[in-house]
């Protein structure tokens, strides 16, 4: 095998360098150049997406300023709406409540009311029954007195003449 002096060594080294150098700065010069179409293409491709973009977003900028005005209006016609809204159901509350402490003011005097008559009517029915009762009891004892004494006369009257009857044959009925 040949020796090699360190001369040489050097040279293959630096040989070898200079073709990994003259390698890297090729493969460099390809990817600047893939880097370039691409970057090219990207231009292209945000060019035509800029003028598509464009003419929507003036439409939706003069879209927004013709609305603006009628937005803001609109805005303060529901602010104005809701006051005055409010301000309405704050009115049929009130007249609500009022509606109801009249309707209960009006129940409570018909209660009183009422209870009043049925006191009465109570009052009146017990007056009635003590005013009725007691001469009714008072004649019913009186109707069965005199009752108890005609019955007690006609018996000790018709005594001696049921038993004449009945040894004569005759039966009457209307003893």
């Amino acid at each position: 095998m040949p020796k090699f002096d360190t001369q040489t060594i050097q040279l293959a080294l630096v040989a070898m360098v200079a073709l990994a150098m003259l390698i890297q700065a090729i493969v460099l010069l390809a990817t600047l150049s893939v880097l370039r179409k691409l970057a090219k293409s990207i231009q292209e491709e945000i060019e035509d997406l800029r003028s598509s973009i464009t003419p929507v977003v003036d439409q939706a900028r003069d879209l927004i300023t013709r609305l603006a005005p009628k937005v803001e209006a609109t805005a303060a016609d529901l602010a104005v709406l809701t006051r005055a809204l409010r301000d309405q159901t704050a009115d049929v509350q009130a007249a609500a409540d009022e509606m109801i402490a009249r309707a209960r003011r009006q129940a409570s005097r018909i209660d009183t009311m009422l209870s009043s008559v049925l006191d009465a009517v109570d009052r009146a029915g017990v007056f009635m029954a003590d005013t009725v009762a007691k001469p009714m009891r008072q004649l019913s004892a009186f109707l069965a007195s005199a009752k108890a004494v005609v019955e007690s006369l006609r018996s000790s009257e018709g005594a001696p003449r049921a038993e004449a009857n009945r040894a004569s044959g005759d039966n009457d009925l209307f003893v």
